[in-house]
């Protein structure tokens, strides 16, 4: 699969220090990661032989002493290739569509978790 991506897009990131006493009356928010692609019907310079296609990760990680949580989103073009409908994806597609977004991931909690504690970064394995 031939793929030329844009650039991701951190909508949110969000770094929460665990709140243990707020947890034993509300409930200890849950891990889950959430990928979803749509299809994007109209886009400049897109042939017709070619998909465009947007990835969005939606993750919350619940670690030990913190939650990380956001939303990060890319638009890619899957060239010589008409995808109709998201059935048409399989797993290992959405796989490949959706590494980049876990790359950053993984980097931005890496890195965020470096400065933040000062110590070496948390490192998410997926």
């Amino acid at each position: 699969m031939n793929i030329e991506r844009e650039k991701e897009f951190v909508h949110q990131f969000h770094y929460d220090a665990r709140n243990l006493e707020w947890e034993k009356e509300n409930g200890t928010p849950e891990t889950n990661l959430n990928v979803q692609f749509q299809l994007v019907e109209s886009v400049e310079g897109i042939n017709e032989s070619d998909t465009a296609i947007s990835g969005a990760l939606t993750f919350i990680i619940v670690l030990e002493n913190l939650v990380i949580s956001g939303h990060i989103s890319q638009l890619s073009y899957i060239r010589d290739l008409v995808i109709e409908n998201r059935e048409q994806l399989d797993q290992e597609k959405m796989q490949e569509l959706a590494s980049p977004l876990f790359d950053l991931l993984k980097r931005l909690t890496y890195e965020v978790t470096e400065i933040a504690l000062d110590e070496p970064g948390i490192s998410l394995e997926f």
